[in-house]
Formats: C-alpha cells, structure tokens, sequence
C-alpha cells in the first residue's frame, strides 16, 4: 500500500472518529434526556436544531478532530504497542472531553452537564480503542497476505543491526521487508555475512541506490563516534527525497533503560530513563490517588489520630511527632511525620545501642529496641504510627506504595551505586519488601525488591501492595 493509500486509510479513520464521537455525543445527550424527564421532547428537539447549538456542535467536532490530530492518533503505529495506543487514546479522548465541557460551560449549554461527560467519555474512550484494535487486526491480516508493504533500508552492519532485522523479520504482521544493509567495507564484515543478510551498496551509493529501488524508510544503526558523518549524510538523503528516517535510539547500549523523544523550541530529543511511573499518564493517576486516598483516610481517621497523640503526651514526656529527616525522591530531603514510639532522648541515645543492630546493612534494626514507650511498643505493632505520614502524602513527599525512605544515617551507609536507584521515584508508607517479611528479609534482598516495583510498576501493582498491607499489619508486620 502506498502513500495514496495510507492518506486515505488515514482520513477514512478520521470520519470514523468523528462519526464515533457523533454516536456517543447522542448517546450522553439521550442519557441526559431520560434522567431529567424535566426536559421534554419539544425542548430537547428545539436544543438540537438552533442555530447556536448547531454552530457550538460543529465546534466541538472540529475540536475534537484537532485533540485527536495533536494525539498524533493518526500517525503510523506500525512499530508501536497495542498498549502505547491505548494510552494514547486515553489521554486524547479525555483532553477532548475535558475541553468540551469547558466550552459547555462557557457558551451555556445545559445538556452537556457531569452525567453527559461521564457517559460521553466512558463511551468514546472504550468505542474508539475498540475501533483502532479493530484496524489493527485487520491491518496485520492484510499484510500477513503480502499486501500494505514497507521497504525497509538498513544503515549499518553491526550486531544491532541483524539484531533489528531479526526482530523485523520475525513479526511479518507489521508488513515490512528488509530492502538491504548500507555500509563501508570493515573488520566485522565477514562476521555480518554468516547472518545470512547482504549489503546492498555503500554510502558513496546511497543515493543511486535509493533511484532505482523501493525504499520506505532507513533504519540507521551505525555508531555515532565514528559513523557521525555518514549519518548525517543519511539524514539529509531522506529529507529530500521523503523518506522516513528512524535511529535505533539505544546509541550508547543501556541494557534496561527506556526511551522517548520530546521537542523543546523545535529541537528534538532522545530521553532515556529507568522504570516506568516518572511521568505520564500512570504518573498523574497515581498522585491524584495518593492526594484524594491521603486526604480521605486523614479525615476519616482524624478520631484516632486525636486519640492517639492524646494517649502519647499523657503516657511519656515530649512531643506527640517524631519528626526526622528522610531521603527522598532524588535524595531530596525531607521531615517524615510519625507519632513518637521512644523516650525523647531516643537520638542522642543512638550511640549506646548501635552494636544491638540485628539486620544487615547500613540500616539499623532491633526487636526489642529499649528506647521504645510501652504504648509506642503498640503503635508499632499495630503500625498506628505510620499513620501521620499521610500528611506527607498529602504534601507531595512521599507515596502511598514506594520504597520506605530512608533516614540520612542510613543513606550516608550505602556502598553500592545501584542502590541509590531507589531513589529515583517518591518513598512510600507500604512497599514489597513490608508485605513480603520487612525484618527477616536481608538488606541486599530488600534493596532487589524496591528496584523490582520501580522497574515492574503499575498502578494494579500499587492496589496489590495496598490490599497486601491490611493483613500484615493485622498479623503485627506491617509498616516500619
């Protein structure tokens, strides 16, 4: 399929969109119409046939092309995941959404209220991903039958290289055929030609090659210290003659790192980052769940915290908190918020007892801690005392679900560079290592599984740790 075809591939899921967008708009306006039986049918037709409503509808189409459009929901998704598109979905239609009830607010219209936009936007995020997978299906079975091809050119020889090709090659659905490989004679030559896989010319014939043959799009795999210039000479080819130009964007071999491009005053950039919760839209959703979870709890539990710092002023002399500097998100520092489980003298007294430590580690850890209040032995126990560190939350500090953050001393303890990747995301009051032993699992052993929820992270995984958390507080090993 050429480039005629894709333009109207392309514009036929346009029409689709919109016709989709139509059908739902319907939908929460009918929803709307049964709810309020206030609203008779003589009304309901005259709000669809004003001219004012007419013009704010034809607007919110318009607008809802262009969300969608600036989405990038048009562009190629040859190489991308069912799951990048949903998301990508995701964000568009409830953009879109969001904005039509702005516009809904401002020009007065009454139909488009919350039971609309619920309707609305359940009905058009879930009907428009059905549709994209639909294509998609479709997509990979007429490729699969050898229509709707790509002619792939790849620039370089080296293993990333055969690699990319193998990868290509083993996926027919995305419907591309490798054109050849590009590159100048080399030591690894010899080695690249038991692949099985050719070069097709050099780079001083590129563009006699790119005359005369098919070719979509290059793939440039070539090292960037000393194949700079052919690289660039590449880049300029395919700008003038059209052709899609792609890097393998992995240029200094991160073996777990992810990578995205973004644009910052019309200049281009690669980023690359490790694990998956730094931003996006998993990001938002969990800060939004920490702020609206943090703020409830706070205030559905503000009985027994009253009671609390009541019983801790009564039972021991000094404050009701504990207040103590944290590491947290990047090394930022912080005050972390506890209801005081020792004697106030608790610090200074550290001195005395640091060869009763009982875990590994930089960490300092003892059951039977002989600084710890009689009623601060129940407050941790029952972890009562973690629960002022939802006001960190609140503030932003810390996380409901993330690694436990980590005292200054304990920090100023570590040896191993890798474990100040647990730093890279906000500390939370539950983690992995608290649900699945806290002190009986070795130091090295905790510091894996802060780097496994970093690396595995979803918000379904937040939800396990959470609803893990409950028992293991009930069974007294919970929050440290």
């Amino acid at each position: 399929m050429g480039n005629n075809p894709r333009k109207t591939l392309r514009n036929v899921v346009q029409i689709c969109d919109i016709v989709v967008m139509l059908l739902c708009f319907g939908l929460g306006t009918l929803t709307v119409k049964h709810i309020f039986s206030s609203v008779s049918l003589p009304d309901f037709l005259e709000f669809r046939v004003k001219i004012q409503n007419v013009l704010l509808f034809l607007g919110f189409v318009y607008l809802w092309n262009q969300v969608l459009v600036s989405c990038e929901l048009y562009e190629s998704r040859r190489l991308s995941r069912r799951r990048d598109e949903a998301l990508d979905i995701f964000k568009a239609t409830t953009i879109g959404t969001g904005l039509i009830y702005i516009a809904a607010l401002l020009f007065h219209a009454e139909m488009v209220n919350y039971i609309f936009i619920g309707v609305f936007w359940v009905s058009v995020t879930f009907t428009t991903m059905a549709g994209r997978f639909a294509v998609r299906t479709v997509l990979r079975q007429v490729r699969l039958h050898g229509k709707n091809l790509r002619h792939m050119l790849i620039a370089g020889t080296n293993e990333e290289a055969v690699r990319f090709a193998q990868k290509i090659e083993q996926s027919p659905w995305l419907g591309y055929r490798i054109a050849g490989f590009v590159d100048e004679e080399w030591d690894g030559l010899q080695k690249f030609s038991r692949s099985g896989y050719s070069v097709a010319c050099n780079f001083s014939e590129l563009r006699h090659f790119l005359r005369s043959n098919v070719v979509d799009e290059i793939v440039v795999t070539l090292p960037m210290r000393s194949k700079y210039p052919h690289a660039t000479q590449i880049a300029q080819i395919c700008e003038e003659q059209g052709i899609t130009l792609r890097f393998i964007s992995n240029i200094f071999d991160l073996k777990h790192t992810q990578s995205r491009t973004e644009e910052f005053e019309g200049d281009s950039h690669i980023t690359h980052r490790r694990g998956v919760m730094h931003d996006g839209w998993g990001a938002i959703i969990k800060r939004a769940l920490d702020f609206t979870l943090s703020l409830s709890l706070i205030i559905f539990l503000s009985p027994l915290l009253v009671i609390t710092a009541i019983l801790i002023k009564l039972t021991s002399p000094g404050p009701v908190l504990f207040l103590q500097q944290r590491m947290g998100l990047n090394k930022r520092r912080f005050h972390i918020f506890k209801f005081r489980t020792m004697v106030a003298d608790a610090e200074r007294r550290m001195k005395e007892i640091e060869h009763l430590n009982e875990v590994s580690g930089p960490v300092f850890k003892i059951k039977n801690d002989p600084r710890i209040t009689p009623l601060g032995k129940f407050l941790r126990k029952t972890s009562i005392d973690e629960l002022p560190q939802l006001f960190n939350v609140l503030k932003g500090d810390m996380s409901l679900v993330g690694p436990r953050p980590m005292a200054v001393r304990d920090y100023e303890g570590f040896s191993e560079d890798w474990h100040r990747r647990r730093f890279s995301v906000r500390p939370g009051i539950t983690c992995l290592w608290q649900v699945l032993g806290r002190n009986s699992i070795p130091f090295e052993k905790w510091m894996e599984l802060d780097l496994q929820y970093i690396d595995q992270w979803s918000l379904w995984l937040d939800f396990e740790i959470l609803m893990k958390t409950i028992p293991a507080v009930l069974k007294g090993s919970g929050a440290a």
